[in-house]
């Protein structure tokens, strides 16, 4: 039996994936950040079922304070709407916006990074080119272009926010696919006939997917703040309450009541923390030498 048990336990510690989810629920950080998010989900999620307040209903006088009516505990902004639906109804959106923006950064970062890395030469010249006029161009300004050349609707801005923030992740893959393409496991599908295709997303890929998943996490939390930004310069989608709209539509009178703008501000900051520190903690989970320490 004790032979048994050794063997199980070898063959599971030679697994890198269980190896890593082992140190993420032991990092710290990656833990707290999960709790963070949950919070967040639950809030925006669940909220509206215990305070089902439209955000667009005004429901008191302009910038009452947190705390002076019962009607509105987290006060009311410049038009007499409620703050606390605003926080409640407007978190959906902007973590649609991330998590939207987040796919499709990853999804064309990946294609390119993956083509460029692998097939190398002309392939890879003419798509690290393409790669580097994206980068060069300034981000917020190319997608304050694209917004404003279509209707700001949350899908706009997600699909504009993805479009301009690829780059990096598709040099990351690249760097990825350069490293591995050539170790033995992967000469060793090409010895038996296996077809590029075959190589790149079920042998490679698989394989370049750690720093991959962590760069997602991260890009999800510049998408929020992506869109705060773009909110914030009335480039956001009217109709969809959402934490960067709140933060816009008050900036103007933030002196004369700091929670119109205060309070949307650290729900973000709050929901790019969490989205951060699952971000190190799958770093410190895929990293062998911070295992170690």
């Amino acid at each position: 039996m004790a032979v048994i048990e050794s063997s199980q336990d070898i063959v599971q510690s030679q697994s890198p994936w269980r190896e890593a989810a082992r140190a993420f629920r032991q990092s710290w950080a990656g833990m707290l950040g999960i709790f963070i998010l949950i919070l967040v989900i639950l809030f925006t999620f669940v909220g509206p079922f215990f305070y089902p307040v439209d955000p667009f209903e005004i429901i008191w006088a302009p910038l009452t304070p947190p705390g002076a009516t019962e009607r509105a505990p987290l006060g009311t902004d410049y038009l007499g709407r409620d703050i606390l639906a605003g926080l409640i109804h407007g978190g959906p959106a902007t973590l649609y916006v991330g998590l939207v923006a987040g796919i499709i950064t990853i999804t064309i970062g990946i294609l390119v990074g993956a083509f460029a890395g692998f097939y190398r030469g002309m392939v890879d010249e003419f798509l690290m080119r393409i790669t580097e006029f994206f980068q060069v161009l300034p981000a917020l300004l190319f997608a304050m272009v694209l917004v404003t050349l279509f209707t700001p609707t949350i899908y706009v801005v997600s699909l504009a926010i993805g479009i301009v923030s690829w780059p990096t992740t598709a040099r990351l893959t690249r760097a990825e696919f350069l490293r591995i393409r050539n170790l033995e496991y992967v000469n060793a599908a090409r010895s038996i006939g296996a077809k590029n295709r075959r190589i790149i997303w079920r042998v490679i890929l698989p394989n370049a997917l750690a720093p991959l998943i962590v760069a997602a996490t991260l890009t999800v939390g510049i998408a929020i703040l992506f869109e705060a930004g773009l909110s914030f310069l009335g480039l956001g989608d009217p109709n969809m309450f959402s934490w960067g709209l709140m933060i816009g539509a008050g900036r103007e009178y933030i002196l004369d009541g700091w929670w119109v703008v205060t309070l949307p501000g650290f729900m973000i900051f709050l929901t790019v923390l969490g989205f951060s520190l699952v971000g190190d903690g799958l770093n410190d989970a895929f990293n062998p030498k911070l295992r170690e320490r």
